[in-house]
C-alpha cells in the first residue's frame, strides 16, 4: 500500500510569527517528499487558500484557532473561523463546514495549553488531538497528550508546527489515501508517526518575526 507523507501543522507568512512565503513552503514540501501539507495559520486562511490555488494536490486548507480555553487545529476549512469564541461555538462552526478537528499542543502551557477538565468536555466533539509537536520544549507535554488520547480513545495527529522553512516535515503522519475530512476520519487511526524534535533555536525565528511585525505596525 502506498502511504501519503502528511505534514499536519505548518505556518505561512500570513501568521504573525512566521516569514514562510507560500511559494517557498510548496517548494520545500516537495523537496522533502511531502504528499500533503496542512497550512494552519493563526486565525486566518487566506495564505492556505492561495497555496491551494497554486498546488491543489499538495495543500490542505487549515487554521489554528484560539478559543477562550485553548487552541484548536482544523483541516479542510472552507471559511475562516474567528478567534476568541468558546471551544463549543468554534467546534459548531467547524462542524458546519465538515472540517476535521484536532487540538494543537494541548498540554503546552507556554502555548495556550488546555486545562485537562476543559479538554475532556470536548472529547466527544473532536476527531483527534496533537500527540506530538516538534516545537515542544519538553517531551512530557507530548507524552501527556499521547496518554490522554489513548485513555479517551482519540486519534493522534503530529506536526512540526513549522514557523521556519527548516522545520517543515520534522513530524509527519504516514497515512493511506484520503481526499477530504470524511475519508481522513476513516484512516487517521492507521497513521504511522515519524517524529523528530526541532532545535529550541527555531523559536528565535518566530520571535524575530513577531518583533518585526510589531515594529512595522507601530511605524505605519
Amino acid at each position: 500500500m502506498n502511504l501519503l507523507r502528511v505534514e499536519t501543522h505548518c505556518h505561512s507568512v500570513q501568521s504573525p510569527d512566521s516569514f514562510n512565503k507560500i511559494e517557498d513552503l510548496i517548494r520545500v514540501a516537495k523537496k522533502r517528499k511531502l504528499n500533503r501539507l496542512v497550512i494552519s495559520d493563526h486565525n486566518r486562511i487566506d495564505g492556505a487558500l492561495l497555496a491551494k490555488e497554486l498546488d491543489p494536490d499538495l495543500i490542505i486548507v487549515g487554521e489554528e484557532i484560539l478559543t477562550t480555553q485553548g487552541e484548536l487545529l482544523a483541516f479542510f476549512v472552507q471559511e475562516i473561523v474567528p478567534s476568541g469564541l468558546s471551544p463549543e461555538k468554534t467546534i459548531d462552526i467547524l462542524r458546519d463546514q465538515n472540517a476535521f478537528i484536532s487540538v494543537s499542543h494541548p498540554f503546552d502551557r507556554l502555548r495556550h495549553g488546555w486545562e485537562q477538565s476543559d479538554l475532556k468536555k470536548i472529547v466527544p466533539l473532536i476527531d483527534a488531538i496533537e500527540v506530538f509537536n516538534a516545537r515542544s520544549f519538553t517531551k512530557s507535554v507530548n507524552e501527556k497528550a499521547a496518554d490522554f488520547a489513548m485513555k479517551n480513545n482519540l486519534a493522534g495527529t503530529v506536526g512540526s508546527d513549522a514557523h521556519t522553512l527548516v522545520e517543515v516535515g520534522r513530524a509527519v503522519l504516514m497515512l493511506p489515501e484520503f481526499h477530504d475530512s470524511n475519508s481522513l476520519r476513516q484512516v487517521i487511526g492507521k497513521g504511522e508517526r515519524i517524529t523528530r524534535y526541532s532545535s529550541p533555536m527555531v523559536r528565535f525565528g518566530s520571535t524575530y518575526a513577531t518583533l518585526i511585525r510589531k515594529i512595522q505596525k507601530a511605524t505605519r
